[in-house]
Formats: structure tokens, C-alpha cells, sequence
């Protein structure tokens, strides 16, 4: 659910009439940051917490003391005059100063920047001194490295419109809901990762059109397998990916198939890359030899993902499979370029299709115009009768009747070839298990943005990060899912 400002006061308010308090809200809302901070840093290190008079300001209190009492360093730094924070928030400070003594953090320990300067009851453009510790906030992270997490939304976000003065923050913790200025497209690059901290009691009448991937309902997605479950029941893959100079492609394409739970891959490929491939691949993966891709209209398979590294060659028959095939089929990269021709075919296709482009793809099948990344898919979506993953920083998912997900995992370091090669084999082991389209682009995208996250915890950085690496902590991404992390 997304709200706007004046829905989350309202929200907020039918919450107090049922006997919540802001403070006991304040103290829910400031664990789940401090949960946050810790789930991407599993070190304690120096927290630099940016607070202001009003009550996000406390919600940062609360999260500092929280990491003090983690074994965190914690250094204030306020925006306004002690005399003149909220009376909650005052509070909040003294808390804070009871179990927060000065510690010196080790020089390799993370940085990390609590911003809580404004709320989303905030307009126009920042004036002093709170301009000055957003200007502040942007040089810790330029130049000292510092991960920062804005409170709610990043302080100088008005309502989408970024202007001069904005904090640009690599995650934000949105408090119950996700507000509507966080999805604008002009804001991804200042509201960067997306986590939602629930606050239980409040509750919203408004119709779910739009939402943000979170695992506390991705969860009820992944039911534990039955224990006789076998390899038949998990679902028959197939791929068909790679061509000479691109055997890279198939290989991540059938890897992600893998890992993400596909009982049996097959890999359809040319003979001139059928035996190479066979032995580059995991040797769980089967690769099959054909001439011809219509012969795989008479092999036994739950779902083809078709179109990694496959290039120009016999696009009409790429295009009879996605049109034809009896099947869910999931097409991406070359099968995109393919479809580009000719996308009214998708509307003869006689089973589900998800596409899975990355905006130069998209642009082919169908211009952007102007139009938002969320109108963009979901009018494509709609006139095609298909499910569309729209990749990008915020990928959007988009289907007819279902409500358009924005994904919230993932980061930078997941801008290199072959991320989506992976994202392709995923889907297309969460369908052949059972799932739809939607509920595998869902799903699918949420996972390997988790994965990448995972592998940055466990040392890899946003240079060095590989798809290996996200295919390495897939399980992870999984477990994490079924636990509710944010």
C-alpha cells in the first residue's frame, strides 16, 4: 500500500482513536530502523544521527539508542536549539543520553547517518540551519563513505520534487506505509533502497492499486515444500539461451534456473555450442542439442524462458514460440529485440507470457513518451494482456487486475551484464513451482536484489559484484524472505 501524506495523517489519527500513543508508535517505528541498520551492517560502528525538532526527529533518537545499546557509537548532531524539540522528542534525546555514552568506534567499522531532519509534513525547499545538515549528511557520503538512511523520506523530498537542497540517501526507512514521493521517478536516486518498518494498528480504507515488494507478504508466496515432493514436482525448465560468444548468458540464465528451485533444466542450444555449453554449465543442467527450435513444442516442459545471448538468428521461430507454445514462456533480451517486430502477437499467445525487459528493450516494444516508468508498464501490460518486469533501479511490475509492484532490494553494483540473465532463470523456476508470472516477477526480482545485498554484506563491493555472486546467495535471499526481513 502507498499513501499520501495527508493519508498517513489520517491513518495515523484512527490509530490514536483506538488507543495508540505517538509514543509508543515512536518506539516501534525507531527499533525497526535500528533493525535496519543492522540487517546491511552486522558490525557496529559510528552513527552519526541528524535530528530536528518534530517527531522524525525522535524516531532517530529512538533507533540511536537502540544501536547504543548494540554497541554502536553514537554522535548527535541537532539541527535547532535543544529549547526548541517537541516534547516527545525531548524525551527521546534524554533516553538516549542514558545509555549512550561517548565510545570510540575502530577506524574499519562502518559510517553510518541517521536522517531524521524532516518529516513528510514538510514543504518547500530547506532553509538553515536544517539546508546546512542536509549539506552535511551529502558530504559524509561523498566523502567519508557513509551509508545514510533517511527516516521516512529524505529530508528535502517535497512530494517528489527534488530540488537544490535534498538528502541522498542509500536507503529509506518508510514508517507503516510507503509515501508517494518515494516512487516518483525522479526520486529513486535520493530515496535509494526501500524498506517499510510496520506499525501495527494502522490500517487504511484505500483501494491496494499500487504496492511495494516487502517479504512480510512475499512470505505467504513460498509455502514449505510437502516433504515427498520430488524433482518432477518442482518443475521442468526450459531454456533456450546462448550462441557462439554468448555462452556466458545461457550459463547464468540456466544457473539462476537452479538456484531458484527448478527441478529439472534443460537448456535447448545449437550444435555448434551444445558441447561447450555442456561443459561450462553446473552439471545438473541438461543441455540438449537441436536444429530446430519447434522441436521443443513436443518436449514435456512447465515453462521456457527463452532469449539470453541467442542473438538475430531464426527470430520467426523465436516468435512462434512465444506465440504458440501451450505454456507460460518468459522472454527477455534477444526475444525482446525479436518481439519488437511484432508485439501484437502476444495477444495470440494461448498461455501466460512474462517479459522481462531493461528500458532499451522496453523503448523497442513500445516508447516511453514521456509517460512515468509505472504508467509506462502498466498500459504495455494492459494492452498486451501480459505480465511485464520494467528493470531498473525501481523495477516495476505490472499485469491486467493485479496491483503494480514496485520492487524495493537491490543496488548499484547490480549494473552489469548477466544480472539479468539470472533474474530471467529465476522467474522461470518460480512458475515451473507453481507460481504465476506475477507472483514470480515478484518474486524473482526480490530475491536477486536481496542476494546482491548479501553478497555486499559478506564483502563484496558494488565494483566487484558479479552474478556468480548473486546466484551464490539466492538461498540466502530465500531464507530471509520466509523470516520477513525487510
Amino acid at each position: 500500500m502507498i499513501l499520501t501524506p495527508a493519508e498517513m495523517k489520517a491513518a495515523e489519527e484512527r490509530a490514536f482513536l483506538g488507543g495508540a500513543t505517538a509514543e509508543g508508535l515512536m518506539e516501534i517505528a525507531g527499533l525497526g530502523i535500528a533493525d535496519i541498520v543492522t540487517q546491511f551492517h552486522r558490525v557496529p560502528g559510528s552513527c552519526h544521527v541528524f535530528y530536528g525538532k518534530g517527531h522524525n526527529g525522535g524516531d532517530a533518537l529512538v533507533a540511536a539508542r537502540h544501536l547504543a545499546l548494540r554497541g554502536w557509537s553514537i554522535l548527535e548532531k541537532p539541527a535547532c536549539p535543544e529549547g526548541s524539540l517537541s516534547a516527545l522528542t525531548t524525551k527521546q534525546l534524554e533516553y538516549l543520553r542514558a545509555v549512550a555514552p561517548p565510545k570510540t568506534a575502530s577506524h574499519n567499522s562502518p559510517t553510518v547517518v541517521l536522517d531524521g531532519l524532516l518529516g513528510i509534513g514538510s514543504e518547500g525547499a530547506p532553509r538553515p540551519p536544517i539546508a546546512e545538515a542536509i549539506n552535511s549528511i551529502n558530504t559524509l557520503r561523498r566523502e567519508q563513505g557513509a551509508w545514510v538512511l533517511a527516516i521516512d523520506i529524505p529530508s528535502g523530498l517535497d512530494s517528489a520534487m527534488v530540488g537544490d537542497v535534498c538528502v541522498r540517501a542509500d536507503a529509506t526507512a518508510a514508517i507503516a506505509f510507503a509515501k508517494t514521493g518515494l516512487l516518483a521517478d525522479e526520486a529513486t536516486d535520493y530515496v535509494g533502497r526501500l524498506a517499510v518498518v510496520p506499525l501495527p494498528g494502522l490500517e487504511t480504507q484505500k483501494e491496494d492499486t499500487c504496492r511495494v515488494a516487502l517479504a512480510s507478504w512475499l512470505s505467504g508466496f513460498l509455502p514449505p515444500r510437502n516433504f515427498n515432493t520430488h524433482k518432477g514436482q518442482a518443475g521442468r525448465v526450459g531454456i533456450v539461451a546462448g550462441s557462439p560468444g554468448f555462452l556466458g548468458a545461457a550459463n547464468l540464465c540456466a544457473l539462476g534456473a537452479l538456484k531458484g528451485g527448478g527441478g529439472l533444466i534443460t537448456l535447448f542450444a545449437p550444435p555448434e555450442i551444445a558441447a561447450p555449453l555442456a561443459i561450462r554449465c553446473p552439471p545438473e543442467i541438461m543441455v540438449r542439442s537441436i536444429t530446430n527450435l519447434r522441436e521443443i513444442f513436443h518436449e514435456n516442459l512447465d515453462v521456457l524462458a527463452i532469449g539470453p545471448g541467442i542473438g538475430k538468428a531464426s527470430h520467426g521461430d523465436v516468435l512462434a514460440l512465444i506465440r504458440d507454445l501451450p505454456i507460460p514462456v518468459v522472454a527477455d533480451a534477444d526475444a525482446l529485440n525479436a518481439l519488437s517486430e511484432n508485439p501484437t502477437i502476444l495477444n495470440q499467445s494461448p498461455s501466460p507470457r512474462l517479459l522481462t525487459p531493461h528500458p532499451g528493450e522496453m523503448e523497442r516494444l513500445s516508447p516511453q513518451a514521456g509517460r512515468s516508468r509505472r504508467d509506462w508498464a502498466e498500459e504495455f501490460a494492459k494492452e498486451r494482456e501480459i505480465t511485464l518486469l520494467l528493470k531498473g533501479a525501481r523495477t516495476v511490475i505490472a499485469s491486467p487486475g493485479q496491483p503494480t509492484t514496485f520492487n524495493t532490494t537491490g543496488h548499484p553494483g547490480m549494473a552489469t551484464g548477466g544480472m539479468g540473465d539470472v533474474l530471467t532463470g529465476v522467474t522461470a523456476a518460480l512458475i515451473a513451482q507453481g507460481q504465476s508470472p506475477y507472483s514470480s516477477a515478484i518474486l524473482g526480482a526480490w530475491a536477486c536484489g536481496f542476494a546482491a545485498e548479501s553478497a555486499i554484506a559478506l564483502g563484496a563491493s558494488q565494483e566487484s559484484l558479479t552474478p556468480q555472486d548473486v546466484t551464490n546467495q539466492l538461498g540466502q535471499a530465500f531464507n530471509a524472505l520466509r523470516r520477513g526481513l525487510f
